[in-house]
């Protein structure tokens, strides 16, 4: 271990006090459920030739390198593994470049993601992609996951947005993928490749992201409904006739929570609540939302309000940015991240309630009704080992049901541990293709072993 740590000299801040270690174990990921070993030592450059220096020392040593961004992962894909190197991105946080007349920007990857926002705003120009841990979560990691946010549905995810990535492979080389123009095909596809990888083919350490000109003013709409079949039909007809900026749904449990933490005003009562926002400007964009409107009461709407004022806009969808926060706040939360076709979101809702019912546990779904992204939340006592059981029995059976409508079993929150099991029966035969990508970049599976693939 001395040589190993001698062998850092040059890889940025090397921290091994054990008090400082143990908070570098986890991410925010199903408290209690998932393993977590004590990494050996903390890594935190801030140049691409420091985490060179570091993966190659870990390289020579067979050490496991488990990179880490802000640690707000819900999938367990920073969780250490008891002898590694954490690789931690949070003091690489610079714009290095913004080039508004080529609308592209090149930041490190501990930059969290509002502040590109804001970096793009001063220049007049918008950063698509925006989750809603946007004022906490990385660059990096918004790429590891390819996270997706609630403007997904019309200006889609991170890949969507990413132009180039800057790469320390596993042996230490850094290479530089992708390009900044916005057309080509000179060679492989391999920033898609790595967006999404988690970690396990390389360490992302610069971002080259399109940027777009600035939104202009929107409308919004909040609608009710009564049952989840009317709200599912209401949401395959929007999709079939427009494209919104933002679709958006609450079930009846998350809207109670949210309504316990923070009152809104909202009904209870009601099954799904939906928000659209239309970005088209002006009048043309209350026109979106009274034709979505429309047909939201022609399919069962219980309540329809829209408006064009932003600030009433920001207050509607205020409780749809509270949805996870409220679940926290009932217990631990066991966070799912399925994807559906469109037309399949009725019946993974109801499936859910099913579920739910079956297993006697509380869950409360949201999430981004405009491309089937839902996000059911298991709310449990870690302290209950029934309770725990019982969650992770709901859990396996959202996943099964998400597999059997043809879904898949994460949509921007990634594998990590949580999902390892789900995955091969996602992949299928396909499976072996991901491994030998694998094996061929990381020959030692050094790279964030265990996680993903």
């Amino acid at each position: 271990m001395h040589q190993f740590l001698s062998d850092l000299d040059g890889a940025g801040d090397v921290v091994v006090d054990p008090d400082v270690l143990a908070s570098y174990r986890a991410d925010q990921a199903a408290p209690g459920l998932l393993p977590a070993g004590t990494p050996a030592v903390v890594v935190r450059p801030r140049t691409t030739a420091e985490v060179q220096a570091a993966v190659r020392a870990a390289a020579r040593h067979r050490v496991p390198v488990v990179p880490r961004g802000a640690g707000s992962g819900l999938s367990g894909g920073a969780n250490a593994i008891d002898g590694c190197l954490v690789l931690s991105t949070e003091r690489m946080v610079d714009v290095v470049e913004l080039d508004a007349p080529s609308l592209l920007a090149r930041v490190q990857p501990g930059l969290v993601n509002a502040r590109l926002g804001e970096a793009a705003r001063a220049e007049g120009l918008w950063y698509a992609p925006d989750p809603a841990s946007y004022e906490f979560s990385t660059i990096g990691g918004n790429v590891a996951t390819n996270a997706g946010g609630l403007c997904c549905v019309k200006y889609g995810v991170t890949r969507d947005a990413l132009l180039g990535l800057e790469v320390v492979l596993a042996d230490g080389r850094a290479v530089r993928l992708g390009r900044r123009t916005r057309k080509g095909v000179a060679g492989y596809d391999l920033v898609s490749l790595l967006c999404g990888s988690e970690g396990t083919l390389g360490i992302v350490t610069e971002a080259t992201v399109r940027l777009l000109p600035p939104a202009p003013t929107s409308a919004t709409l909040a609608a009710s409904f009564a049952s989840l079949g009317d709200a599912g039909r209401a949401i395959a007809r929007i999709t079939r006739q427009t494209i919104p900026a933002v679709l958006e749904l609450m079930d009846r449990t998350t809207i109670a929570a949210v309504e316990r933490m923070a009152p809104q005003g909202l009904d209870a009562d009601v099954a799904v609540l939906l928000f659209a926002r239309s970005d088209l400007g002006g009048a043309a964009a209350l026109d979106q939302v009274d034709r979505i409107a429309g047909w939201c009461e022609q399919e069962g709407a219980t309540l329809t309000v829209t408006t064009d004022e932003e600030a009433e806009g920001r207050m509607l969808m205020a409780a749809r940015r509270l949805a996870y926060s409220a679940l926290e706040r009932e217990g631990a939360t066991l966070l799912d991240d399925v994807g559906v076709p469109l037309g399949k979101i009725p019946a993974l809702l109801e499936g859910i309630e099913r579920i739910a019912e079956r297993e006697a546990v509380l869950i409360g779904t949201f999430g981004h009704a405009g491309d089937g992204n839902m996000h059911p939340t298991i709310v449990y006592d870690p302290h209950d080992p029934d309770a725990v059981t019982r969650a992770r029995a709901a859990f396996a059976a959202i996943v099964a049901l998400t597999l059997e409508l043809g879904g898949t079993v994460t949509g921007e929150h990634g594998v990590g541990l949580l999902k390892r099991d789900a995955l091969a029966a996602e992949l299928g035969p396909a499976h072996d293709v991901h491994r030998a990508i694998k094996r061929a970049l990381d020959p030692e599976n050094l790279m964030n072993p265990g996680k993903g693939i």
